[in-house]
């Protein structure tokens, strides 16, 4: 892999943004400010402080972690795909010096980009509601950056191995719903079984959100072994999406 070809990839995957970035930004700017609208007033009303904050406080970096989760998903899921199969992009680039281990290292890096972009917007947001308690909130970036690149290595893993555009169904609906439900956006895990406590310990995003919120409340008290976790899994995971994006696209 040469990085000077991947980012020629990464090059010709960010003109592409810039040309449709508005339908796509909208679409996912709009849910997460949805998410925290409706649940931070809306459910707020009805809910207590927790630990001592506010409920849409607390909620608010949460929102912040999962916004840049789906953003790297949706593009390393459908729109890898796409590229892929359907626009044969992917024939394209690759009839070019690029080989697929360029192409993949480009495909994680632009998921991991697209990660900080929409994770940004939304921790500007949620500054703006005046949810946020400390500038120390932008050191979450590279965190996300991070994240980004784990959650673009699972979705290119999946999209390596699917069988069809259809099979994303499982995906989203096994492992992303339980994902964003149940990684400490709305409530402590410490109220659930602690079977299920145990096993969030385990996914990326209650990770990526304790760092999140422990940013937005000016400390890092308890968020340091998140940290060390995120940027060891994105190490392990490192390889296989190669390894299978190599398989796919050259069986």
């Amino acid at each position: 892999m040469q990085i000077r070809r991947a980012y020629r990839v990464l090059q010709r995957h960010w003109t592409v943004y810039t040309k449709l970035y508005k339908t796509s930004f909208a679409l996912n700017f709009a849910e997460p400010v949805l998410y925290l609208v409706a649940m931070g007033l809306g459910l707020g009303a009805f809910v207590s402080e927790i630990n001592g904050q506010p409920y849409i406080k607390y909620i608010a970096p949460g929102i912040v972690a999962s916004s840049s989760m789906f953003a790297a998903v949706y593009e390393c899921t459908y729109g890898t795909y796409i590229r892929m199969t359907f626009q044969k992009t992917f024939d394209a680039i690759l009839a070019t010096p690029v080989n697929i281990d360029d192409l993949t290292a480009a495909e994680l890096a632009w998921g991991a980009i697209k990660s900080v972009i929409y994770g940004a917007t939304i921790i500007i947001v949620i500054a703006l509601f005046g949810l946020v308690d400390s500038p120390l909130i932008v050191l979450a970036l590279p965190f996300i950056f991070l994240c980004g690149v784990i959650f673009a290595e699972l979705s290119l893993m999946f999209s390596a191995v699917v069988p069809g555009i259809d099979s994303f169904s499982y995906f989203y609906t096994l492992f992303m719903t339980p994902l964003f439900l149940f990684s400490g956006i709305f409530f402590p895990l410490e109220s659930l079984p602690r079977a299920v406590s145990g096993i969030a310990f385990f996914t990326p995003l209650y990770h990526l959100v304790k760092v999140c919120r422990a940013l937005s409340a000016g400390t890092f008290d308890g968020a340091a072994g998140s940290a060390v976790w995120i940027v060891v899994v994105a190490l392990l995971l490192a390889p296989f999406p190669f390894r299978l994006m190599r398989k796919r696209v050259i069986a």
